[in-house]
């Protein structure tokens, strides 16, 4: 149809977005959460984060550089301008954080990481190294301000898919209207595209829209239907009752936390009474001294 996606920035970053939106709209908001807040919750282990991103970033070198199907110049070109955009990104990020609390942020680096490997990844085969400056600082800058957005159109998006993912994958899908050069595309020895405005190809612009509102619009609804279906169903209820939201998932589905302290922390500090087979949220007690 036009449209120029190397590795994905539609199929796998702009609809997993967009489901993610649908999921929090269809299954609502977390008990306790605040329109202006949300939940006051922090990243129980940033070593987790850094080991996490590690892996996704070395990874992201087979999803993009992969995407040429073979060992030859184009793939190495995804693989560096990948890098780049990454590197630029996470860069991006924290400045923009140190901006309002004056602290560098590891977490944050992380985030500005992934959304310049997100943006980068429609436009990694058709665009020169340059151009990979601004995918990261451009998709870094888009995504930070959009995971705010939860709190404007209130939804409870907790992983901020939406904001990374959905619009840091609209972000490179336009942007590679802009950069994609044939050249690049032809590293590979067989490519042949007209590509973008590097190319005075104008109407590519229009292309890559299309390609976002129609993927976009394809994974929202269809996402919408597929749970509001499944909720109907016996045993596939979208949403814990409200008992193993107090206790928590862990507790309420295994009996059991990945780390001690969690438990003591909510018995001994907070005074909360251990749930039992018998025990309802009516059990939930708090010390007034706590």
């Amino acid at each position: 149809m036009g449209g120029l996606d190397f590795a994905g920035g539609t199929p796998v970053h702009i609809t997993s977005g967009a489901a993610a939106l649908a999921y929090s709209v269809m299954l609502g908001k977390r008990r306790g959460y605040s329109d202006i807040h949300g939940l006051p919750y922090r990243p129980h282990n940033v070593t987790h984060v850094v080991i996490g991103t590690v892996f996704l970033w070395v990874g992201w070198f087979g999803f993009n550089g992969g995407s040429a199907l073979g060992a030859n110049l184009r793939g190495i070109m995804a693989c560096v301008v990948s890098h780049i955009a990454a590197s630029v990104g996470g860069i991006t990020w924290v400045f923009l954080d140190w901006r309002l609390e004056h602290k560098w942020s590891t977490v944050g680096f992380c985030s500005g990481a992934i959304s310049g490997l997100v943006a980068i990844t429609p436009a990694s085969g058709f665009v020169p190294p340059w151009s990979a400056v601004i995918f990261g600082v451009v998709g870094a800058i888009a995504c930070n301000y959009a995971t705010k957005l939860k709190y404007y159109i209130k939804v409870d998006d907790a992983l901020d898919i939406f904001g990374e993912h959905g619009v840091g994958g609209i972000v490179g899908n336009l942007l590679t209207a802009f950069f994609a050069a044939d050249y690049i595309a032809h590293l590979d020895g067989f490519s042949e595209i007209q590509g973008g405005w590097l190319n005075h190809h104008w109407i590519q612009l229009a292309y890559q829209l299309a390609d976002c509102v129609s993927g976009f619009t394809y994974s929202f609804f269809g996402t919408c239907i597929i749970l509001f279906v499944m909720n109907l169903i016996p045993g596939l209820s979208l949403r814990a009752t409200e008992e193993a939201e107090v206790y928590g998932i862990d507790d309420a589905e295994l009996g059991e936390f990945a780390y001690d302290y969690v438990e003591h922390t909510r018995e001994v500090i907070n005074g909360v009474e251990a749930p039992s087979q018998e025990s309802g949220l009516e059990k939930v007690s708090f010390k007034s001294d706590a």
